[in-house]
């Protein structure tokens, strides 16, 4: 005799029990790193009650599981060799940083962005010889730009790559 509670109509199974909220935790975190507050977003649907929650991500965290550490050196890995610190900055934010860390990866991020800059430019427009039009330099500077690089940078950049042109 079937329990019917337990049947999905039309499946000829039975219903599996559904994920423990650490198991749904550690099966997120075994794929890629999520911020504390990614965590929050995608386990809050699942969990009894936010306390609940609160005493699972601490208990992962102090086990090594989560990590935000982990996910600003993941971000900022990835993305500083094509992404200057706006953009890098901006994606931290939305994994839930802090204000503090966002600023001193920025300023981390600050030392090296011309050289960044000047790499992504010179890997897309090192063949066009520079920006010889103003139509071309804004085209250049808006790809910089969207990149997430400051307009100073920007600035140096382009005007380092007329110089060359002009040699």
């Amino acid at each position: 005799e079937e329990d019917d509670e337990d049947f999905v109509p039309g499946s000829g199974a039975k219903k599996r029990p559904g994920l423990s909220l650490k198991a749904r935790a550690v099966n997120l975190l075994s794929r890629r790193e999520y911020s504390r507050a990614e965590l929050v977003r995608k386990l809050a649907i699942h969990a009894e009650t936010p306390e609940a929650l609160d005493v699972l991500l601490d208990t992962l965290a102090r086990e090594g599981w989560q990590s935000d550490d982990r996910v600003i050196q993941s971000v900022v890995h990835r993305k500083s060799t094509i992404h200057g610190s706006l953009r890098i900055a901006q994606e931290l934010k939305q994994k839930g940083m802090n204000d503090q860390q966002v600023a001193e990866i920025r300023s981390q991020l600050k030392d090296t962005e011309y050289l960044r800059a000047l790499a992504v430019w010179n890997k897309k427009f090192a063949t066009a010889a520079g920006a010889q039009t103003p139509a071309e330099y804004a085209r250049q500077a808006r790809f910089l730009a969207g990149r997430g690089f400051s307009h100073e940078v920007v600035r140096k950049v382009l005007k380092a790559s007329q110089a060359s042109a002009l040699i």
